[in-house]
């Protein structure tokens, strides 16, 4: 008996092996007619696959024999006799020959005397000592804020002061400048408030002008040279740390690799940090390179 069915593909050959290996037989076993072309379409659209009718040989089913009715009964179940019910065992008679042996206490084995028991036994489920409880660590507690000596009127400290203060009424802020003398022609600022990191800007610029525009106004008119330093939340003394180990790590990549490397563009002062941190160190020369804004610190290896 002849049947068909109908199988797809990218192209007429992908369409009639699909179709053979759906059916599990060769290409000399069955007749292909072409339903329809694929399609490529445009950009995707109106594709559409090859489709193929595959016609092959079927055998023919063979009936399967109908069931005898349930309430039919063959001979042989009618000639076969019921089974006998099983007999009956009847108790046996106790007679002194067959009366069974009653064993004494004393005869009893061993192995079922009762055994007294041991009361120095160590329990094996005795519970262990628990470990005693760690006491959590007690919270360091916040660092007391810094107090500042005011300045001395006319002093130098407060004409840092009263600039520093204007300058940031100016910028919208309202930060406190507390000055103070390091050593001869030296001195320290620090900006205490909040929204200090509107006054640092990035990597510090901001707090740079705000340096630049004091040290200027100080020096106007001066016959020797101020030198104001001006920080906020200990901005510089971190952004040091991170200048010394950012120049170490390039140093090593200079020392395994031998070839010369170029920092990012840095101010004068973080410059200063990254050749005060190389001067010392083993076959290792800084040198800067290039004009403001985007002079530079060159790391170098020498022999």
């Amino acid at each position: 008996m002849e049947k068909t069915i109908v199988a797809t593909g990218k192209t007429i050959d992908l369409a009639i092996e699909n179709a053979l290996n759906q059916l599990g037989l060769d290409r000399d076993s069955v007749s292909v007619q072409v339903l329809a072309q694929a399609k490529a379409g445009f950009l995707g659209f109106g594709a559409a696959p090859a489709k193929v009718q595959v016609t092959y040989e079927a055998p023919d089913s063979i009936p399967a024999p109908e069931a005898a009715p349930k309430t039919a009964l063959s001979s042989a179940s009618r000639s076969a006799k019921p089974p006998k019910p099983p007999k009956k065992e009847t108790p046996k008679e106790v007679t002194p020959e067959n009366k069974p042996e009653i064993r004494k206490v004393d005869q009893v084995p061993n192995s079922l005397k009762a055994r007294p028991e041991r009361q120095d036994r160590p329990r094996r489920d005795k519970p262990q000592p628990k470990a005693p409880r760690q006491q959590p660590e007690e919270k360091k507690a916040p660092a007391a804020p810094k107090v500042y000596a005011p300045a001395e009127p006319g002093s130098t400290e407060e004409r840092i002061e009263v600039f520093l203060k204007g300058l940031l009424e100016h910028m919208g802020s309202d930060a406190v400048p507390h000055a103070w003398k390091v050593e001869e022609n030296s001195y320290r600022v620090d900006l205490v408030g909040g929204d200090l990191g509107y006054l640092i800007g990035r990597r510090g610029d901001t707090l740079d002008a705000i340096q630049h525009l004091c040290g200027n106004a100080m020096n106007r008119g001066q016959s020797g040279h101020i030198r104001v330093s001006v920080d906020a939340e200990a901005y510089r003394e971190k952004r040091e740390d991170s200048l010394r180990r950012y120049a170490r790590k390039k140093a090593q990549q200079v020392l395994k690799l031998r070839r010369r490397t170029t920092l990012e563009p840095m101010n004068a002062y973080e410059r200063h940090v990254i050749h005060a941190t190389l001067q010392d160190m083993e076959n290792i020369s800084t040198y800067s390179t290039g004009t403001e804004p985007n002079r530079r610190v060159v790391i170098e290896y020498v022999k």
